[in-house]
């Protein structure tokens, strides 16, 4: 094995990890998953069948990943963070067929206890507050706060709040990394 599993995690077989990973108490990998390099998957944590995450992904304690989500590489889920999958689940209704794709890409941070309903993707270096509840997609750079979230800035890929002049320009205060903001959009320079 490339990875370290504890003693008291499951792992489904078939499913993909990377070298590096690291799986934490009573978490358990279903099978058909793909878990890349080098990621840290906390205590406590499903990662239910089909998902896949990308090298360097940090989930902490008792999150659930289900099936229909795709995080790209570096991005961190906070503690007891939630994703659904399906809109409308019954008890007494099969769904399964109507799982709901959801993508966080690279990058992204999503703090603790925040829920982010199915078939919203979250941008690239988002940043979703601690019990933020996502109800649409997030553009890239984007920081998300409330109950529905709602935008409140922008954030460096260093995790910074960006403050914009009047060009559209800021600096990350921790990189010096530059941003440029046009017509809603952030791309860094």
């Amino acid at each position: 094995m490339d990875y370290f599993a504890h003693a008291s995690a499951y792992i489904d077989e078939p499913c993909e990890i990377g070298r590096g990973t690291k799986i934490w108490h009573f978490s358990h990998i279903m099978s058909d998953c793909k878990i890349g390099q080098n990621c840290n998957i906390g205590q406590n944590v499903v990662i239910s069948p089909g998902v896949v995450l990308g090298d360097n992904v940090k989930v902490q304690n008792n999150v659930s990943i289900y099936t229909g989500v795709i995080c790209e590489d570096d991005v961190f889920l906070g503690p007891s963070m939630v994703f659904t999958n399906v809109i409308n689940p019954r008890s007494a209704v099969n769904r399964k067929n109507q799982y709901l794709q959801t993508t966080v890409k690279k990058g992204a941070s999503i703090g603790a206890n925040a829920t982010i309903v199915c078939g919203h993707d979250i941008g690239e270096y988002a940043f979703i507050g601690a019990g933020a509840v996502i109800t649409k997609n997030v553009p890239a750079y984007a920081l998300m706060i409330g109950n529905p979230a709602k935008q409140s800035g922008w954030m460096s890929q260093y995790g910074c709040k960006l403050k914009f002049d009047e060009l559209g320009l800021a600096t990350c205060p921790e990189s010096n990394e530059r941003y440029r903001l046009l017509n809603k959009v952030v791309v860094k320079l």
